[in-house]
């Protein structure tokens, strides 16, 4: 039964839980480390671990995308970000950086960011950041919104890239615009010959609602991070991340029912700012996290120190602050694999989900799915 909690007089709310607010209970059984695979599968392709970068600029350039490829997880580069407005994006990052230097206020640098990104988007160079992440034999992921899928996606598709990432804010399996053709999300990915990925979902309907139309694929959430995004209080949008997790995890058990065996992936995109997230995340039922501020810390992350979602440049409304991302720079393998000389969780991310589940004696991820949890307090 739903935990439902009385408002005010004739109006209710259900109770939910964020990340930090559950914890993994151990079982009767451990085992090594060592005999432990985080490795998962999106239709036709494998990787090693549960990692699909957040598509920001911050973290995603096409070298570090082939980075993360080489290290076993998914790059996802934004089709509508720097690298396909500028053709010298370095430069242009390096004013990034110098305006979040120089800045009174954290609008002086959103104003910069909304400038950099009205400038057009040119399909050359997205068609030339696809192929230094194809020539180098990685995954090539792109990103999308929904309101420019049907542009965009054409261009994208014959530069060869091979998962897309339709993503924004919230994502319906229809989106309505009075100044164009909706996008029916059902008819667009039948129309494609490559695995889509679509998100933000909040609950458990549209999480189904999204299965239904054929995606590979579900994010859950929208990339929130604390002191980043602000969506919460511009829009007052926002499901608490373990919540969230559950039920689509959920949608996915009975639309797997519904079909007779079709498995679509979650995605979990939001709050996960340390490798005890990462685990809660996959424990709640996640497949793989969408990874953003803890990224910005490498010192590959083209952001220079700086995070920023891509909500950060919405020309009329932007719902991401452009922040310092970490004190200090480590290396990705580092940050992802170890050794680390922290104590709080921020690097060997995966090193230590592998201790998580060999501690709890899973084996791999979709039985890790399955261990106890508790709520605190």
């Amino acid at each position: 039964m739903r935990d439902l909690v009385e408002i005010g007089m004739g109006r209710t709310a259900r109770r939910a839980y964020e990340l930090d607010d559950i914890e993994i209970v151990p079982s009767r059984r451990t085992r090594s480390s060592k005999d432990v695979s985080t490795a998962w599968q999106l239709d036709a392709y494998r990787f090693e671990i549960p990692l699909v970068a957040h598509p920001t600029d911050a973290i995603v350039s096409p070298r570090t995308a082939v980075a993360i490829g080489e290290l076993g997880g998914l790059g996802v580069i934004n089709a509508e970000g720097l690298w396909a407005r500028h053709s010298n994006v370095d430069d242009v990052l390096d004013r990034l950086v110098d305006a979040a230097e120089r800045a009174s206020e954290t609008s002086d640098v959103t104003k910069v960011l909304q400038e950099l990104h009205s400038a057009p988007i040119q399909a050359d160079l997205v068609a030339q950041s696809i192929k230094e992440i194809r020539d180098s034999g990685v995954t090539v992921a792109a990103r999308v919104s929904p309101q420019r899928a049907g542009e965009l996606t054409p261009d994208l598709v014959a530069a060869g890239v091979e998962i897309l990432v339709v993503q924004g804010t919230i994502v319906s399996a229809e989106h309505v615009a009075r100044d164009g053709e909706p996008l029916n999300l059902k008819k667009f990915i039948e129309d494609l010959d490559i695995p889509v990925v679509a998100g933000g979902v909040h609950d458990y309907r549209t999480a189904m609602h999204l299965m239904r139309t054929g995606a590979a694929g579900v994010i859950v959430g929208y990339g929130y991070s604390s002191g980043v995004t602000s969506t919460d209080s511009v829009l007052g949008i926002g499901v608490p991340m373990a919540t969230a997790i559950v039920d689509a995890a959920a949608a996915r058990r009975d639309y797997l029912d519904e079909t007779g065996g079709r498995y679509v992936h979650v995605l979990a995109d939001g709050g996960i700012e340390t490798s005890g997230d990462i685990a809660k995340t996959i424990a709640c039922g996640a497949d793989a996290v969408m990874l953003g501020a803890p990224l910005a810390a490498a010192s590959e992350a083209p952001g220079g120190g700086l995070y920023w979602t891509a909500a950060a440049a919405h020309p009329s409304l932007p719902r991401s602050r452009v922040v310092p991302a970490a004190e200090s720079e480590v290396d990705l393998r580092k940050l992802l694999f170890g050794p680390s000389t922290d104590t709080d969780g921020m690097h060997n991310l995966f090193g230590a989900l592998r201790r998580a589940m060999a501690k709890t004696g899973y084996s791999d991820l979709k039985e890790f799915q399955k261990v106890g949890l508790t709520i605190r307090g």
